[in-house]
C-alpha cells in the first residue's frame, strides 16, 4: 500500500483494489491478465475465489471486501447485468464511492460493451434487465441497480474495444 500505508490501515481499508466482473464473460481472459499485473505491481486485490457461489443476497465477505477496498474496478462486459450478484456488488460499491469519511474511487472498464447501451439499456443490457423485471417483484431493487448502472457509467474510465488495454 506505499508510504501512506498506516493511514490507510487506519481508515480500514484491507485492499488496494476491489474488481467486479462477470466471470463468465472475463475470469479466465481479462481479469486473469489484470490480476496478475495488479500483483506484479504489488498492488492488492480482493480474490473471489468461490467461483460458483448460489443464494440471492451478496455474501458478508464480498460486503466487507468491498468496505475494505480503495479502488473499485468495475468490468463491465456483455453477461455483467445478468448476474443479480453483479448488480448488487455495484449497488454497494455506488454506496460506498459516495461516503465521505473514506475515499474510495470507481474505475469502470467497458470490455467489449458501449458504455451507452449501459446508460440506455440497449442491447444485452437491455435484455438483462428486462428479463429482471420479469423474475423480479422488487421495483426498488430494479430502481437501485439502474441508478447504480446510470452513475458508474459517468465515472472516468477505460473502454476496450478490441484485445487488452
Amino acid at each position: 500500500m506505499g508510504e501512506h500505508g498506516e493511514e490507510e490501515e487506519r481508515l480500514g481499508f484491507t485492499y488496494d483494489v476491489f474488481i467486479s466482473f462477470r466471470g463468465e464473460d472475463t475470469r479466465n481472459n481479462f481479469i486473469g491478465h489484470l490480476r496478475r499485473e495488479l500483483d506484479g505491481k504489488g498492488i492488492k486485490s480482493f480474490n473471489d475465489d468461490k467461483n460458483m457461489r448460489t443464494g440471492e443476497s451478496l455474501p458478508p465477505d464480498l460486503s466487507k471486501a468491498i468496505e475494505e477496498s480503495k479502488i473499485f474496478i468495475v468490468v463491465f462486459s456483455e453477461n455483467y447485468a445478468s448476474s443479480r450478484w453483479c448488480l448488487d456488488e455495484l449497488v454497494r460499491i455506488i454506496e460506498r464511492s459516495k461516503m465521505k469519511e473514506k475515499k474510495q474511487l470507481v474505475y469502470p472498464v467497458f470490455y467489449h460493451v458501449d458504455p451507452s447501451d449501459i446508460r440506455h439499456e440497449r442491447n444485452s443490457f437491455g435484455k438483462h434487465m428486462k428479463a429482471h423485471e420479469n423474475d423480479i417483484a422488487k421495483e426498488s431493487q430494479m430502481q437501485a441497480w439502474r441508478s447504480a448502472l446510470s452513475q458508474a457509467v459517468d465515472f472516468p474510465g477505460k473502454h476496450i474495444t478490441t484485445g487488452y488495454v
